[in-house]
């Protein structure tokens, strides 16, 4: 599914570049058409098409785009990505809100494959955080789920995480948990972050829809697996890079979660190029 803001986002992105109007594109006579591609200088996974589409549309739909590759695919170094046709003052506009969607997008997905493949033959899934840029979490999260991972909670609203802030200001994660099932909506899921195994043990007395392991060991991680014995669900996080997540995943944990596939961005390196 797309994202339901995806509109209203393009449509912030392009106002903050335009302001009061492109000065540099109206230099250009109004009857001048151009014909443009997007090609690639490395690999990766492509991500972003919606919000290419989208950004043209705004700037002027007499732009055409045919896209050569499909959402999601594989792309190497010096591919031609889509072909693009119009008015150039439009083309001139559109061009680097729309390359900036697709850069940071298909970064997004890029990282997020590397990460699923490093899990590949493990039953544990990879999750994304709320670590996102600020105005992009609903895009960047659409690159995770394209680039094979899945979403955790989208925002605030739609579960409840209790974490270690959470703890202290209520006094113990019992009065916590008993506090989220009397405020929870229906069907709101509750997850407990733990620090210790004594944290563990606390959670399990009294029960919770799943339970994070936050910056535990390896040692610790197996001995949390064996203890919970697949009652409650598992998510490893902290300190997770792609030479340690398979080791993590080994121990038997369900979900990792890691943060940096949405924090540490690297953009995927594009180009546009007028023919």
């Amino acid at each position: 599914m797309l994202p339901a803001d995806l509109a209203s986002t393009v449509a912030r992105a392009l106002a903050e570049d335009l302001g009061s109007g492109d000065l540099s594109a109206a230099l250009i006579p109004a009857q001048r058409q151009l014909q443009a591609h997007i090609i690639s200088r490395e690999a990766g996974i492509l991500c972003g098409q919606p919000y290419v589409n989208e950004c043209l549309r705004q700037v002027d739909p007499n732009i055409t785009i045919h896209w050569l590759h499909s959402e999601g695919s594989i792309i190497e170094a010096q591919q031609e990505l889509c072909r693009l046709e119009g008015p150039a003052a439009a083309l001139l506009t559109a061009e680097r809100t729309a390359l900036n969607f697709l850069q940071t997008l298909s970064g997004t997905a890029t990282l997020t494959r590397r990460y699923v493949e490093a899990l590949s033959g493990t039953p544990t899934q990879l999750l994304d955080t709320r670590k996102t840029l600020p105005g992009l979490r609903m895009a960047q999260k659409y690159a995770v789920r394209i680039g094979g991972g899945r979403n955790h909670r989208l925002g605030l609203f739609d579960g409840i995480l209790i974490k270690e802030n959470h703890i202290a200001a209520i006094g113990s994660i019992t009065k916590a948990i008993a506090r989220a099932r009397a405020l929870a909506p229906v069907l709101c899921k509750i997850e407990v972050e733990v620090e210790t195994l004594e944290q563990l043990e606390e959670v399990l007395a009294v029960g919770v829809d799943l339970i994070l392991l936050d910056n535990f060991s390896i040692e610790q991680l197996q001995q949390a697996v064996r203890r919970v014995a697949g009652t409650i669900p598992l998510e490893a996080s902290g300190n997770v890079r792609l030479e340690t997540i398979r080791t993590i995943a080994e121990t038997g944990v369900d979900f990792i979660s890691v943060g940096s596939l949405t924090r540490n961005l690297q953009s995927l390196d594009l180009s546009l190029r007028y023919l």
